[in-house]
């Protein structure tokens, strides 16, 4: 099939890749958000799609709206019998919906109709999911709404993050793309309404989402660190300034107030509303990320001090 590709993000990588490879299909152009200005120099860089469609020699397009004439226009210059999307980060309208003939097919990180929305890796590990796994779909106007082609499945290991999980998401999820492009391809494969039934919101987790309440109890923590890395990152604050955390373990130690930070020999011990949590890496604020038991010996703590 003639395709058109949609997507932006790394974990879209994968999938525009089998599709370029594949011997089946023919990806005529892709389509990204425009370049953004990105880190701490606030350098504008192309989206990882664009780089790998650029190197492919594939013509790529960068709307900033898909609702744009000029970009409606070309989409129906290209005749693309499908276009498959993961991680474009615009709603498509109507008008683009209706432009292939066989759709525009979603590759969703969630076994829908769990976990629709912006976020579904960081949900599920929010929520103590153990199994998650990624959907095709038919994509409608509806927030991830869409009849279901096919799905994969996954366990979320006891110390993963939303990273680690996406990672192996992205790459398991563009064999399912492939997979569901070839049947609807040869007629083998039909789209099955979602049922009514199970159906959670997974929208987008802000940087004040990240902060950790320390009254919260361990488990709480460790997941909302885990679901927050690698983005948007958690954190907590010393002194009235932000230390990043990255992901933390579970200790069996129960007597310290919540927030209260205990250096020891080969770890750092913080206070939960249950059990105590050991820091790994941190990242204070104009420093690079070490670990936490260097940070501390840098820090000297008072005795009644404590993250808030």
């Amino acid at each position: 099939m003639r395709l058109v590709f949609a997507g932006t993000p790394a974990v879209a990588v994968p999938t525009l890749q089998a599709l370029l490879d594949s011997p089946r299909h023919d990806v005529v152009a892709v389509v990204t958000r425009p370049d953004r200005p990105a880190g701490r120099g606030r350098r504008v860089v192309a989206s990882p799609v664009r780089a790998i469609a650029e190197a492919a020699d594939v013509e790529v397009l960068t709307p900033e709206r898909p609702r744009d004439e000029d970009f409606l226009a070309r989409l129906s210059e290209l005749r693309p019998d499908c276009c498959p999307v993961v991680a474009y980060g615009a709603l498509v309208p109507r008008a683009a919906l209706d432009i292939p003939p066989r759709g525009w097919v979603n590759l969703h990180f969630s076994l829908l109709p769990a976990w629709r929305g912006a976020a579904p890796v960081q949900h599920a590990i929010l929520s103590g999911d153990e199994v998650t796994g990624a959907s095709t779909f038919l994509l409608e106007e509806g927030l991830d709404t869409g009849p279901v082609y096919g799905v994969v499945t996954t366990d979320i290991g006891a110390g993963e993050t939303a990273g680690d999980v996406l990672g192996r998401l992205s790459t398991v999820g563009a064999g399912l793309m492939v997979a569901t492009l070839d049947g609807i391809e040869d007629g083998s494969l039909v789209a099955v309404p979602q049922p009514s039934d199970g159906v959670s919101l997974a929208p987008k987790l802000t940087v004040d989402d990240g902060r950790v309440d320390w009254t919260a109890p361990a488990l709480r923590v460790d997941r909302l660190v885990r679901a927050c890395t690698p983005a948007p990152g958690a954190w907590t604050t010393l002194r009235g300034k932000r230390l990043k955390l990255g992901p933390i373990s579970l200790s069996d130690q129960g007597d310290l107030r919540p927030g209260a930070v205990e250096p020891r020999r080969d770890d750092v011990l913080v206070g939960t509303g249950s059990n105590a949590v050991a820091l790994g890496e941190v990242h204070p604020e104009g420093r690079g990320v070490m670990a936490a038991a260097d940070w501390v010996r840098g820090v000297h703590l008072q005795p009644q001090e404590r993250f808030e």
